[in-house]
Order: C-alpha cells, then structure tokens, then sequence
C-alpha cells in the first residue's frame, strides 16, 4: 500500500514538473539587464565620486531594470494562465479518460492540483491585484469541483 501512495505522490511531482519544465523550455523569459561594469568598478574601489558618464549609466541601468521588471509581471501573468489551462486539461483527463485506473488517475489528479498550486504562485507574482484575484477564483473554483466530483457525487454503477 505505501509503495502505491510513494508511486502516485511522485506521478504528481512528475506532472506538475512536466508542466512547469515544458513551459521553461518553449516559452523564454525576459533576460535580466546587467548591472554597468563601470558602475561595479566604482563602487569596489575607494573613491565613490559618480562621474557624468556613471550616472548616465546608472540612470540607463535603473531603467532597465524597471524595463525587465514589467517584463517579468506580464511573463508570470502568461505563465500564470498557461499553467492554469495545461492543469485544467490534465483534471478533465485524469477525472474522465483515465477512471479505470485508480492509482494513475489519482497522480495525474494530484499533479493537476499541484500544476493548479503553480499557476497561482505565478499569478500572485504578476503584480495585478484583478489578475492575482481572478486567478484565486479559478483556483478555488477548481478545487470546489474536484472535490464535489471526487468525493461527494455519488457513483454509478454499472453492472
């Protein structure tokens, strides 16, 4: 019995990292801006006096980084709802095509879960107060109706 719990537990890891990895692998992040080599030499030696040419430099580097950030909330926000599709995908699989084989079905069940966990996290680091909101909704929304699916509609039998 604990081998079969160990083998579902570790199925849903592998989904939830089937998605996140697959999603890192064919949709590229923003690249980060580097810091000005003429600013990391200036602040290592003694004298801190910033020259015109530094400053400008820091000013480019300070919008940059403002730049990449943006980047980085509406990147999270697609990864966000990219992750939320791929999990709602393998919920409707694992709660529809794949019944017969319980232990299966439960760790495709439970990486959806997990995949839905994802998909939130990255949605609260959007940065977007509707966006965060609306995609707590769908989340909780997904687990009300797994949880009514799973546990509380009675089952047909079929003889």
């Amino acid at each position: 019995m604990a081998i079969k719990l160990i083998y579902t537990l570790f199925l849903a890891l592998m989904v939830a990292l089937f998605v996140g990895f697959g999603i890192d692998a064919f949709y590229e992040s923003p690249k980060s801006p580097d810091y000005p080599l003429e600013l990391q030499l200036m602040e290592k030696s003694a004298n801190c006096e910033l020259t015109q040419e530094a400053k400008a430099a820091q000013i480019r580097s300070n919008d940059e980084q403002k730049a990449f950030e943006e980047a980085f909330k509406i990147y999270n926000r697609n990864v966000s709802i990219i992750t939320l599709i791929a999990a709602i995908i393998i919920l409707i699989c694992s709660l529809t095509l794949l019944t017969k084989i319980q232990m299966i079905a439960d760790g495709i069940l439970l990486g959806g879960v997990l995949t839905t966990a994802y998909s939130i996290i990255r949605g609260l680091m959007s940065a977007n107060s509707q966006f965060r909101f609306i995609i707590v909704v769908v989340g909780l929304i997904i687990a009300l109706t797994l949880g009514y699916i799973k546990f509380i509609r009675p089952r047909v039998n079929h003889k």
